[in-house]
């Protein structure tokens, strides 16, 4: 079959930004209770900057604040966090990065680096492979 509708569940990971510095753009944190995949999307609009650069952190943890969070390692990441970084070369792009840990709780942030201009952003968290299928269409 070719529904794939049914078996995810978006959620807004960061929302869509102008970003004109290097703040840290720190994104939603994720539950992951009823699913067994997650994977982060990022999309990119216009990156004016001529030299910046976007590092990707994905960071777990088991509080539903992430009081307690810890940097994910390589081994529960599928595709590195540099893979899913990108530059000011990479306008109107995607990345993807999936995390298959064992935390409960999963943020994503995108941090800028020699940015002075506008850079548009967004990212969205799937949630896949529903414990309860379908999923509610909309997201809630």
């Amino acid at each position: 079959m070719r529904d794939a509708a049914h078996n995810v569940h978006p959620m807004r990971a960061i929302s869509p930004v102008s970003v004109a510095d290097n703040t840290a753009q720190v994104g939603q944190v994720i539950d992951t209770k009823g699913y067994r995949s997650l994977t982060f999307v990022i999309a990119t609009g216009s990156l004016a900057d001529a030299d910046a650069t976007f590092a990707v952190l994905v960071q777990h943890g088991d509080q539903p604040n992430l009081s307690d969070a810890a940097d994910v390692a390589d081994a529960d990441l599928i595709g590195p966090e540099s893979q899913a970084g990108f530059t000011f070369l990479d306008d109107d792009e995607t990345r993807k990065i999936g995390y298959v840990g064992n935390r409960r709780y999963v943020r994503l942030t995108v941090t800028p680096a020699n940015n002075a201009s506008a850079a548009l952003l967004a990212a969205i968290a799937i949630l896949g492979s529903p414990q309860e299928a379908p999923t509610a269409n909309p997201p809630v």
